[in-house]
């Protein structure tokens, strides 16, 4: 066997065949160290059987003594671990193999997980037939098939393969070559990339977000560089759907080495930084420091709050921000210059009258030599008051800046009209958008069935999305039962300790406290956001998101990502005549600075609908007025889970 510190067996047909099943046990127990009874009985139980149905390939099939079996493959950067993988015909037909006469739902969508991310970010997998096999070892026969998952019992499993046509352009595939470590490179989470770009200096080489950002990053190098050489100032608008990296972008930017021989020495001496990552998301804030925390300085280094930064360069105008590039995360949702009065009116010298945009302009100017101020955009994000004074606001501060010509402005062209008749310099530039989710591994048509789904369109056009969400391994699953969602993630993810799923709910839901969802102003306000969303399940002090104990809101989890959502939907935002309705919803303390309570709940939904890598598991309290609700989900490709 080769390269048995990825698996623990792998051989050919005719070796697996003939090798007591004694000794593969043995082999796998010495792989899975902590294996404990009940794993072991299973493979006592299943070597046997699978080795008859290699044997009836063998006799059947002339080019089987050149297929591969390999058992307990650990992908690589992962604790999951596939049962079987048989490379054969050409394909790579995965198996995971349960005791018991019929799988559940987390079972089958556990088995179409492993064949997405295989096709997905294994380069073996490219342009090859990968398949799933949910194979109830108790069961006989072939069952069925949901979506890519086909559902048979150990006996079937040889007709199934003998069935599968054979292509002679591709070669069944050396099992040395699918075990190597570099041939697997999954999508990492925002954690574990700001993670990887503070310790090693970049995030792991994945084609499909590479090719989804890279343009985007290599131009606002550019730009970067030019304003550099010409000593002077630019705005830079980036634009992307959700998922499709920006942030990622952000972090990458702020992370650069192309930076480091670009600031201007001050006159002061005062130590310069290359770049400074900001953001208004208070959670998303708190998340990034603690998991850069090892750097020192509470993690702060990189990361920082906009309104610690406001705070300290409103007050006191002689201060100059020490990096040259200033990346300004959700620059949507950018304060208007009330709301900034309102949080900043407690500061001493804080002057009024200027918006988040307007201060950060300023800022950038008091810089010497040049700046760059990168700001990324996001679309129907905005949840808090005083957001929706919008991009306009970015014009108006370049347009009353101190010297409004030493600026200019890049953008994608769907931003060019918010500049035209202006005398601020705009050049379009398409590579500043991003259209390609890239959070949701191959789900790229996410955004347009929530989109779809919120704005109350027909369920028979928002089912033929979900079908190819499902086809593409994102589920979209529902209950009325708060155990029987619980129960399916802890099934779902037993096997896959860093994946992260937790509770989250919207913030003005008058009625989801009564089913144990948590989700009022006092529990939020208690959740410890970088444990919830970075602690595995057995840490200290039972933070985790994995316990379910605790609920976000759309606020907490705004900018982040969980690899499943428990969504709790209220009351505050249902289905009433054929109609989105919002009128249960709580109230807002500042009602008067409200210019459309009901978009907000929708942009809140469409927050925590985006949430979820894997997919979103709706809780529909079992309440009379939600029914209307549940049938529009459930008709829109929800499927319940029992």
């Amino acid at each position: 066997m080769a390269e048995h510190s990825r698996c623990g067996w792998n051989s050919r047909f005719p070796q697996f065949r003939s090798t007591p099943s004694k000794f593969i046990r043995e082999s796998l127990s010495a792989y899975v160290k902590d294996a404990g009874p009940e794993q072991v009985r299973a493979w006592d139980d299943s070597i046997p059987p699978l080795q008859n149905e290699v044997g009836e390939i063998l006799h059947s099939d002339k080019e089987a003594p050149d297929y591969s079996t390999i058992l307990e493959y650990t992908l690589p950067m992962e604790s999951r671990r596939t049962d079987v993988i048989f490379l054969a015909k050409g394909s790579v037909i995965v198996m995971e193999l349960k005791g018991k006469m019929k799988p559940s739902q987390a079972d089958i969508d556990q088995a179409a997980a492993y064949v997405r991310d295989l096709s997905c970010y294994h380069q073996e997998c490219a342009d090859r037939t990968v398949l799933a096999l949910c194979v109830p070892m108790k069961a006989r026969g072939y069952l069925s098939q949901q979506y890519n998952v086909h559902i048979l019992g150990p006996d079937a499993v040889d007709s199934f393969i003998e069935s599968l046509p054979s292509d002679p352009s591709k070669p069944s595939i050396a099992p040395a070559a699918f075990l190597s470590e570099s041939a697997y490179r999954p999508l990492p989470t925002l954690v574990q990339a700001a993670r990887e770009l503070f310790n090693k200096g970049d995030i792991r080489p994945i084609h499909r977000a590479r090719a989804a950002t890279d343009p985007a990053v290599f131009k606002i190098k550019d730009i970067i560089h030019e304003a550099a050489a010409e000593s002077s100032r630019r705005l830079i608008l980036l634009t992307g759907v959700p998922g499709a990296g920006k942030t990622l972008v952000g972090l990458r930017t702020v992370h650069a080495h192309y930076l480091d021989d670009l600031a201007v020495p001050r006159a002061n001496g005062t130590p310069t930084a290359p770049a400074v990552f900001l953001s208004g998301n208070g959670p998303l804030v708190e998340v990034l420091q603690y998991e850069l925390r090892s750097a020192g300085g509470g993690g702060k280094a990189f990361v920082r709050g906009v309104k610690d930064y406001v705070k300290r360069y409103s007050s006191r105008p002689e201060l100059v921000p020490p990096e040259h590039v200033l990346i300004f995360d959700e620059a949507q949702r950018a304060f208007d210059a009330e709301q900034v009065q309102f949080k900043h009116r407690d500061i001493p010298g804080f002057v009024a009258g200027k918006s988040e945009p307007e201060h950060f302009i300023e800022f950038a100017e008091r810089i010497p030599g040049w700046c760059a101020v990168l700001g990324l955009i996001g679309s129907g994000q905005e949840i808090h008051i005083g957001e929706e004074g919008g991009l306009v606001q970015w014009k108006h501060a370049v347009e009353g800046s101190a010297d409004p010509e030493a600026w200019i402005v890049y953008g994608p062209p769907q931003l060019s009209s918010i500049f035209n008749g202006s005398a601020v310099r705009f050049k379009e530039i398409s590579a500043l958008n991003l259209d390609t989710e890239i959070r949701f591994h191959l789900a790229t048509d996410l955004h347009h069935f929530v989109d779809q789904l919120l704005s109350g369109a027909s369920p028979d056009s928002n089912a033929a999305f979900s079908e190819k969400l499902e086809a593409c391994g994102y589920h979209l699953r529902i209950t009325d039962k708060l155990e029987t969602a619980a129960a399916y993630l802890k099934e779902r993810y037993a096997e896959h300790s860093e994946a992260r799923y937790g509770l989250v709910a919207s913030s003005k839901d008058r009625d989801l406290e009564k089913f144990a969802v948590p989700n009022d102003y006092q529990s939020t306000k208690r959740v410890r956001y970088g444990p919830w969303y970075s602690d595995p399940e057995d840490a200290k002090g039972g933070f985790s998101c994995r316990h379910l104990n605790d609920a976000i809101t759309e606020f907490g989890a705004q900018g982040l990502e969980l690899d499943a959502v428990l969504l709790a939907w209220g009351t505050d935002y249902m289905r009433e005549n054929g109609a989105w309705t919002n009128r249960k919803a709580r109230g807002y303390q500042r009602i008067a600075q409200v210019k459309d309570a009901k978009q907000l709940r929708l942009n809140s939904y469409r927050v925590l609908l985006t949430r979820g890598r894997d997919g979103t598991v709706v809780f529909m309290p079992p309440l009379p007025e939600l029914e209307e609700t549940r049938e529009y989900l459930h008709l829109s490709g929800f499927q319940r889970l029992e």
